[in-house]
């Protein structure tokens, strides 16, 4: 089943932007090293400060979150609360198209 989220929220400082960043390159070393075949995700720092998540997951309700369930990610959300500024907001979305190029 095809799942797709946007994710966004505020952190309170460049400092706990930066230290969020770092936790979310762990997050993304670690897919790196399982690759699993069934997410997409992009994450994007705005130059506020804020972060905005797009995750594509393809796995039924029964099945594991292949983000969720990693050790990087477990630690992404530890104090995620104490680096954020307001509230999470997560919505679903429909997938209208796509086209990507990652360019560094």
């Amino acid at each position: 089943m095809q799942k797709r989220l946007v994710t966004r929220y505020a952190t309170q400082s460049a400092a706990a932007a930066d230290d969020n960043q770092r936790r979310i390159e762990a997050v993304f070393d670690e897919l790196d090293a399982t690759k699993p075949g069934n997410v997409s995700y992009i994450v994007l720092r705005l130059a506020d400060d804020s972060f905005v998540h797009v995750s594509f997951h393809d796995h039924g309700d029964d099945e594991v979150n292949p983000i969720a369930s990693t050790t990087a990610f477990a630690h992404f959300q530890q104090d995620h609360a104490d680096r954020r500024a307001g509230d999470v907001d997560q919505q679903t979305a429909d997938l209208v198209g796509a086209y990507v190029t990652v360019i560094d």
